[in-house]
């Protein structure tokens, strides 16, 4: 179920998104606290946001703006204030699509679908492999979990690509060094330490804790 964030102040406008929305099947929150919207966006971690521009305390851009310092989730602003330079604002700050006030609901409803097809189900053009709710994009060497893709350096790519092929079965240190440096003849086996450590800490940063294991002496496993 595809999670929508709305930041909308009107009760109106937002109790008739969120009805409709449920009658989508999808699973909608309204911010509450606009003083602090992204604690409530880092909690929830929505698949889509919905920004109107004229909001209490921070406008719309703003929030915009600290959204995409954090995540690549799809930001569809919905407002009255609809001229060339809001839109073209709106874009230049990072969101995905527009929707002028008034709208109709059915046409929110299918830019929705049509935003989220773009931004989550184009990955199965590309390849993926999905282990425990992580999408490894196989296309853009990627990773993505609730919503949010994590951007991988090329051995870390590397690193869960074989352990994802290889899902529920250990991995030798020896296979992980050889598919990482498979051109050098000699590389420091602390070489590979490292880059797990870094890389499970990226991993447990975006709410992945514990999803590389250690078989002492074998190797490395990542669970179905």
């Amino acid at each position: 179920m595809y999670k929508v964030f709305l930041a909308e102040d009107d009760d109106g406008i937002a109790n008739a998104i969120i009805r409709r929305l449920s009658e989508w099947k999808f699973d909608a929150c309204r911010a509450e606290n606009y003083r602090d919207v992204m604690s409530e966006f880092s909690e929830y971690e929505p698949h889509i946001v919905l920004l109107d521009i004229s909001l209490p305390f921070f406008n719309g851009f703003y929030w915009c703006g600290e959204i995409r310092k954090i995540s690549k989730c799809p930001i569809m602003f919905i407002s009255s204030m609809s001229d060339n330079m809001n839109i073209v604002t709106a874009m230049t700050m990072g969101a995905d699509d527009f929707i002028a006030k008034p709208f109709d609901l059915g046409v929110l409803v299918a830019k929705i679908q049509a935003l989220l097809r773009r931004s989550y189900d184009f990955a199965a053009d590309i390849g993926t492999i999905e282990v425990r709710g992580a999408v490894l994009n196989t296309g853009d060497a990627t990773l993505t979990f609730n919503g949010r893709k994590i951007d991988l350096t090329k051995n870390e790519y590397r690193i869960l690509e074989t352990l994802f092929e290889s899902r529920g079965k250990v991995v030798s240190r020896e296979t992980l060094m050889n598919k990482l440096w498979e051109t050098d003849s000699y590389v420091d086996e602390n070489a590979l330490s490292v880059n797990i450590m870094r890389l499970r800490k990226k991993l447990e940063q975006a709410g992945l804790s514990d999803f590389i294991g250690t078989k002492v002496g074998r190797g490395y496993i990542i669970e179905k």
